[in-house]
Formats: C-alpha cells, structure tokens, sequence
C-alpha cells in the first residue's frame, strides 16, 4: 500500500500505467510468499522443540514465546532464529515504507495551495496510521529483553497486537468517508 501511495502521490499522471494489474499481482503474490516463508520458519523450528512440561500454554493464543516457555529443550537457537527472521523483516519493510513516505512528503511540500496539500496527505494519513499501529504493538509485543519484563506484560502486550490494529483499522479507514466525518463532528 505504501508503493500504491506513492505512485499515485507521486506520479499521479502515470498512476495506471504503473500499478497494472500485473504489478498489483505480483505485490500481492510477494506479500504472501514472505508470509508463508516466515511462518513456515517459526513453524519448522517449533517442531524442533521438546515438550516434556506442561501441555497447557499460559497465553490467550498459541504463540512462540509461550511455546518457549514451556519447551524443555535449548531454545537459544528458537529465539535467535525469531529476533533474527522478526528483526530482517522490520529492517527491510518498515524502512521502504518510510522511504515512500519521505518521497511523498516532499510532494506533499511541492503542492502550492493548501486544499491540494490536505486532500493529498488525507490519501496517507490512515494507511501511516495502521502501519504505525501495526509496527508499534508488534514491536512491543515481541522485541523486548525476556529477563526484564514479566510474562504478564508479554500476554497484553501480544493481545494488543493481535487485537488493536484490526479492530482500529475499519475505524481509521472510515474516517475519510465524508458521512462518518459529518457523524464525528455532530
């Protein structure tokens, strides 16, 4: 979406020129082959774990850290592979979001009359929003030192990542509909 917003801000004139339905395919089929390369990754090493403990995990869904948790065998290995694999994928989408969003803005700055300006940053403000959400929560849920925060403060922190952003984004995304703007001003 980041890309999407960027060539429509951008390069407006050439807009569908460039994001064809080809383009938008192979975005798309990106996304979800970095998805299931990275599920396939925490799954594989998972399997890998030895549960001679407790069956019953102490968390709201089953996740990595609880699974650690109650793993009886190594799982240095298991937790290097997640920062490792979780960091590379922070590292390498949220700097080429904010990198379209730096383009954007110095288009934004280019535009002469404030009207244009405002109807051009409204296109970005609610996809900005639920990326920020997004990568905020998730990286409080998942990147922080074990030893220092209690479990506890990992279970919310994880249930604000799962619940937050998709319970926010219809919100966010319906506040450019001009009657829920007029419904929120009343």
């Amino acid at each position: 979406m980041a890309y999407d917003r960027y060539v429509a801000i951008c390069n407006p004139l050439r807009y569908h020129a460039i994001m064809n339905k080809k383009v938008c395919l192979e975005l798309a089929t990106i996304s979800w082959i970095f998805g299931i390369l990275y599920s396939l990754i925490h799954t594989g090493n998972t399997f890998r774990l030895r549960f001679c403990k407790s069956i019953q995990i102490d968390h709201f869904f089953c996740d990595i850290p609880p699974l650690l948790k109650i793993s009886c065998s190594s799982t240095i290995l298991t937790e290097m592979i997640v920062y490792v694999v979780g960091g590379l994928l922070v590292l390498i989408c949220f700097p080429l979001i904010i990198i379209s969003y730096v383009f954007i803005v110095k288009t934004v700055f280019k535009i002469s009359t404030a009207k244009a300006r405002t109807k051009t940053c409204s296109t970005c403000i609610s996809h900005f929003l639920s990326v920020s959400l997004f990568y905020v929560s998730g990286s409080f849920a998942y990147f922080h030192p074990t030893e220092h925060n209690s479990f506890n403060q990992y279970k919310v922190n994880a249930l604000f990542y799962t619940i937050l952003p998709p319970l926010l984004n219809p919100l966010i995304y319906s506040f450019r509909n001009k009657e829920i703007e007029k419904v929120f001003k009343k």
